[in-house]
Parts: structure tokens; C-alpha cells; sequence
């Protein structure tokens, strides 16, 4: 009588991982080939200009660094605002942006509008309290600045 031969489950087991494995790279490769992604916007070049435009205006202001102030008077409820002196004469054109990062529909945009000494005065009565980021875009003879400070309005009766 002869005694049956014991199966080796090591050739099964390695022929059944090995088609797994096979089967796992087809179905990557046909998700990958059927997978739209766009790596570069329609318009990558007139972003890359905005960006490296906006970099510039950063540069610049970096070197005015401290004549740019924005403060909160409780008293008067304003927000004022003061640029470089020797920009005042020219009569810088721009705007004041009041971004509220927890609430977008706070935001409001003003027309930047300084005196014979770099300043505007802003209404604060209407802001709500909290963090408010005051970004200034302005134009000097031809010249584009950028600056962005944080301002943190207080509770009314404070």
C-alpha cells in the first residue's frame, strides 16, 4: 500500500500571490492612464507674472519697513492707516482691504485715500470685534507696494 504524497502548499501560495500581484499593477496602471490630473493651470503663465508681480510690490515694501502703520484708536473707533510721509505728495492711488479670516462676509474693500501726511482714518464702528488682517495696495509713480498687517478691534465698552 502506498501512503498519498503530501501536497506542498509553497507552490500554490507563491503562484497565488505572484497573480495578485499582477492583477494589483494592471488595475494601477489602468486607473493611472484613465485618471485626468492636471499638473499646470490653464493660465500657469499669467499666475507665474501675478506671483512674481506681487513679489516685487513685497520687495520694495520690505524696504520701507516700520513708515507703514496700521492701529486701532478705541477711543474714536477708527482704524488708521499711515503710509511712508514721502509718498504723500504724490498722491498714491490703491485700496484697503479689511479681511475678517473668520468671516468672508465681512470683508470690505476701500479706496485707499491718504492726506498731505500719508494718513486715512478709517470707520471702525461697524467692524466686528476680533482679528482683522489689513492688507494696502497702493501705486507711487509707477511704483506697486503691498502690505499686509493684523489688527485686533476690541469689544465695544473695552
Amino acid at each position: 500500500m502506498t501512503t498519498p504524497r503530501p501536497v506542498n502548499p509553497w507552490p500554490i501560495g507563491i503562484g497565488a500571490f505572484l497573480g495578485c500581484f499582477v492583477t494589483a499593477m494592471i488595475g494601477f496602471v489602468l486607473f493611472a492612464v484613465w485618471h485626468r490630473m492636471e499638473l499646470v493651470a490653464p493660465d500657469y503663465y499669467e499666475q507665474e507674472v501675478r506671483y512674481q508681480s506681487q513679489m516685487d510690490r513685497l520687495g520694495r515694501t520690505r524696504a520701507l519697513a516700520g513708515q507703514i502703520r496700521v492701529t486701532h484708536d478705541a477711543v474714536r473707533r477708527e482704524l488708521i492707516i499711515v503710509l511712508p510721509s514721502d509718498h504723500a505728495p504724490h498722491r498714491p492711488a490703491g485700496h484697503i482691504q479689511l479681511y475678517r479670516p473668520s468671516d468672508v462676509g465681512l470683508d470690505r474693500r476701500v479706496q485707499l485715500d491718504v492726506d498731505a501726511r500719508g494718513e486715512q482714518a478709517l470707520d471702525a464702528t461697524a467692524l466686528q470685534p476680533g482679528l482683522w488682517k489689513v492688507r494696502i495696495q497702493w501705486t507711487v509713480q509707477g511704483q506697486d507696494y503691498y502690505s499686509e498687517q493684523q489688527v485686533v478691534v476690541p469689544p465695544r465698552g473695552s
